[in-house]
């Protein structure tokens, strides 16, 4: 059982990816480090259990990615998504280095699986973990362990002493009793808040009742509050996370990838009132997907249906719920408890309003409708063959991005502006410097990296800084 009494140079609060990187960045810096990880043995890992793939920059093709994904590309599609909300500097920063991830985590113990072809067009971009989050999280422990880093489960962080922007220590629950545990330096990487609810409805109001939480129950957005009251700057939106469209009859909590559904561009969405809302059309998926749970939260009920025919149900990644089928549109609708007169007039307007084209899912096809409000722009077909199938969905809360201002050492800012003495960040508790909006594939995980990394090594750096002007002063 690890110590709690014991003083340790570097304490890391959380327990993913960018926890464990950063914990294994500072062991190898020479730092002693705890890591605390809320959730017992089996959930360990946060959001990263669910994860799939990383998001890096690269100059030429690998074993593990088809071709070469360059900074530039990289920060155009960040400026996509995000609409230009980012921090250029930060960003470009986490591009940077992003180069170096793919070898580094490696060296950690992670596997990579050769690309990926098919509907998700991720095979030049993004890396896939060999065995998914859970086996990257495994060889990420097992590093850590062999280096020394010592690891508590059920140990939740209930309380920080901080002043004047300096870390004392933090107050813990574990074995139905609180400890106090000290530590030089402060590493917050313990998530978002998606599982608070009553946190999700200051900002959504009544509508974050119908949001399902994909990930872990446990990221509360305990630590974030209390580095907030405590008088870190704050960085983000409170409304805005990666929010995607999931199965409706998914569980509240830890449903996690497999809910995901990836067929919005094989057919069209209605909500409750049976009527199209966006153009499905408007991107290439993994840039686009993330903008449907925040589309879906819109709609009356937080609720709406991807309806789609025969030909497209074998052309996209199944989820884990079979599809709503029937015969017909009208014995569909009756199915989804819908109105039959008016999804049947939405689709046989959609259908009339297609243009001829050379379907592609891989490329923006010219595949399109015409005088239809709002349009699909590419990969339009006329849904009309039966079988005809529909999903469900609602919206799918990931991860959130109001989160703690960070700089380039992943040191937090204190509201005055200036940087706090011995606290750093990483993941999605500062992921809101980098996405103020929007997501594209993969880039959850490139951030945990890429600050753990820096956070652990910074952490360490500023350790041994306060060592050595202690022995000059000496």
């Amino acid at each position: 059982m690890t110590d709690l009494s014991r003083r340790y140079d570097v304490l890391v609060v959380g327990g993913g990816n960018a926890a464990l990187c950063a914990a294994i960045a500072a062991r190898r810096e020479g730092a002693s480090v705890l890591v605390l990880e809320a959730a017992p043995k089996f959930y360990r890992g946060g959001n990263t259990r669910h994860t799939r793939n990383m998001r890096c920059a690269h100059d030429s093709a690998t074993e593990t990615l088809s071709g070469p994904y360059t900074e530039q590309e990289f920060f155009d599609d960040l400026l996509r998504v995000t609409g230009g909300r980012t921090d250029e500097e930060l960003a470009r920063l986490m591009i940077a280095e992003s180069k170096q991830m793919l070898d580094w985590i490696q060296a950690q113990g992670v596997r990579f699986q050769p690309s990926l072809g098919g509907t998700l067009s991720l095979g030049r971009t993004n890396s896939f973990f060999l065995g998914g989050g859970r086996a990257m999280l495994n060889a990420l422990y097992l590093t850590a362990e062999r280096l020394g880093v010592a690891v508590r489960y059920e140990a939740e962080v209930v309380g920080l002493e901080i002043a004047d922007g300096a870390f004392l220590g933090a107050t813990v629950q574990a074995d139905g009793r609180a400890h106090r545990v000290e530590a030089d330096m402060l590493i917050a990487a313990a998530g978002g808040f998606e599982a608070n609810i009553a946190w999700l409805k200051q900002g959504w109001g009544e509508a974050a009742e119908n949001f399902l939480i994909r990930g872990t129950p446990y990221n509360r957005g305990t630590v974030l509050r209390m580095l907030l009251d405590a008088g870190v700057q704050p960085i983000g939106d409170p409304t805005q996370c990666h929010a995607v469209a999931i199965d409706a009859r998914a569980p509240r909590f830890d449903g996690g990838i497999i809910t995901r559904l990836d067929c919005v561009v094989f057919g069209i969405v209605v909500n409750r009132d049976a009527q199209r809302f966006y153009d499905e059309g408007e991107d290439i998926w993994p840039k686009r997907y993330a903008i449907w749970g925040r589309l879906v939260a819109q709609q009356p009920g937080q609720i709406a249906y991807i309806v789609f025919d025969a030909p497209a149900l074998t052309q996209f990644m199944p989820s884990l719920y079979p599809p709503i089928t029937a015969d017909s549109i009208r014995a569909l609708a009756g199915r989804l408890e819908l109105d039959p007169d008016a999804l049947e007039a939405t689709v046989n307007g959609f259908n009339a309003a297609v243009r001829p084209g050379t379907f592609d899912h891989t490329i923006l096809d010219d595949c399109r409708t015409e005088g239809l409000d709002p349009p699909k722009t590419h990969w339009a077909r006329r849904i009309e063959t039966p079988p005809f199938h529909a999903y469900p969905v609602r919206p799918g809360i990931t991860f959130t991005y109001l989160g703690v201002r960070v700089d380039r050492d992943a040191r937090m800012v204190m509201a005055d502006g200036t940087k706090a003495a011995n606290m750093f960040a990483a993941g999605e508790i500062m992921a809101g410097n980098v996405l103020g909006q929007g997501y594209a594939a993969g880039i959850g995980m490139t951030i945990g990296s890429v600050f753990g990394r820096i956070a652990g090594r910074a952490a360490a750096a500023e350790l041994h800084r306060r060592r050595n002007a202690r022995k000059d002063a000496a």
